[in-house]
């Protein structure tokens, strides 16, 4: 017999699905598989004695910032905070450009909230971040894949896409890329920018990876690149005029646990996500936000991200390093210059979604590809972690799946 919910149940329901990822995390959790599955950043990098003894000190000073409602924009100091470091980075910003997230997640699903009618289109990479699929698949959208090589996104096939798709926007990851690791060339996001200018089509940089660069050196963000084109953005010392609305994040600098990060964008946006927050969540969490405003005005946040950064160049060289040594010589793979990730491009004719269940048998665990694409290819990628994996445990993992894909091969 049918259940009576299904009959009530919202339209927009069918639209939505659960994450590929956090399904295979569910068998991937065995105590003795290693799982080179998931986007998480090495919990023992936490700065769990630092926020400990935060904790205490916010608990008492800031005792009715950290326990009582708050602004739905965010502490007004942590916005101001932030807003100061964005304007180091070389984007101008005060707290009206700033509104604090509950996560990178909920600033995705508010771009949906306040853009998107059933029908629009959105430009995004192929492949692209699963999670963002997910948000914006919920408001009925279409998706334009745009292809991605060794330099990101192929920014030379936007004119013609964007002629044939009419997007409502564009939603890029230049940096570190999830889930290929490759980073867009200063070439290509000059580009990017003009073009999306020329066509009056705004730009949804996310940027969680940004600050673990941990090898060449740091590329201007589109929204750098877009404030400098704004004369007006330099006169007031706000990102008052430009087409980019920025995404960053604390998950993978402090703890992901905190759910807390920030969108930076034009003053008449940012009111507009403040509105949509208000339905949602009201605030985020006030607690994690004092604690966090608290860890940047201790400048703890800079050493923090270098012990990051040198655990995972280590981590990195190791998946690199196996890959070389174990996979065999037609298998290709992307070599990052920062984040979490690299992408495997194996022979045509594989399919990782069914090597996968051989894999876990093995007890190793990874991420097939073919979910990151929107239009369905990508069947034989994949997508491995290095960042919460110790080496020893990456070069075996590596061998496993390496041992695996030559008996496939042969």
């Amino acid at each position: 017999m049918t259940s009576h919910w299904q009959t009530l149940y919202a339209r927009r329901l069918q639209w939505m699905t659960t994450s590929v990822i956090r399904d295979i995390l569910k068998f991937a959790q065995a105590p003795d598989t290693i799982s080179l599955s998931g986007g998480w950043p090495e919990a023992d990098l936490f700065p769990v004695a630092q926020l400990d003894e935060i904790s205490h000190y916010v608990l008492t000073h800031m005792p009715k910032e950290s326990l009582q409602y708050g602004l739905t924009d965010g502490l007004p100091a942590l916005r101001e905070a932030l807003a100061q470091e964005m304007t180091r980075r070389g984007i101008p910003a005060k707290a009206e450009n700033i509104v604090i997230t509950s996560g990178s997640q909920q600033a995705l699903d508010l771009m949906g909230r306040i853009f998107l009618d059933e029908g629009d289109t959105v430009i995004v990479e192929s492949p692209t971040f699963l999670g963002a699929v997910q948000s914006f698949n919920a408001y009925g959208v279409r998706f334009a894949p745009l292809p991605v090589d060794e330099e990101g996104a192929c920014v030379d096939q936007l004119p013609a896409l964007i002629e044939r798709a009419r997007p409502k926007f564009m939603y890029l990851l230049p940096t570190f890329q999830n889930p290929t690791g490759v980073t867009m060339s200063l070439e290509r996001r000059r580009k990017v920018v003009e073009l999306a200018a020329a066509y009056n089509v705004p730009i949804l940089e996310d940027d969680p990876y940004g600050a673990l660069r941990f090898e060449g050196q740091p590329l201007p963000t589109l929204i750098e690149l877009d404030a400098a084109r704004h004369a007006e953005n330099a006169r007031t010392g706000s990102y008052a005029q430009g087409n980019v609305v920025y995404l960053s994040s604390f998950s993978k600098t402090l703890a992901p646990g905190l759910r807390l990060a920030w969108a930076v964008c034009p003053p008449e946006v940012a009111r507009q996500f403040v509105m949509a927050k208000q339905g949602s969540d009201l605030h985020s969490n006030a607690m994690a936000q004092t604690m966090a405003y608290e860890f940047l005005r201790r400048g703890w946040l800079p050493d923090q991200v270098q012990r990051i950064r040198e655990t995972y160049l280590t981590r990195r060289n190791a998946m690199c390093e196996a890959i070389a040594a174990y996979f065999p010589p037609s298998v290709r793979y992307t070599r990052p210059q920062g984040g979490l990730f690299l992408w495997v491009i194996l022979p045509e004719g594989f399919d990782t979604v069914a090597l996968l269940s051989e894999a876990v048998a093995r007890k190793v665990a990874f991420v097939p590809g073919k979910p990151f694409f929107v239009d369905g290819s990508g069947a034989n990628t994949m997508r491995l972690s290095f960042a919460s994996v110790p080496p020893e445990l990456i070069r075996e993992g590596i061998k496993r799946l390496g041992e695996l894909i030559a008996a496939k091969l042969r």
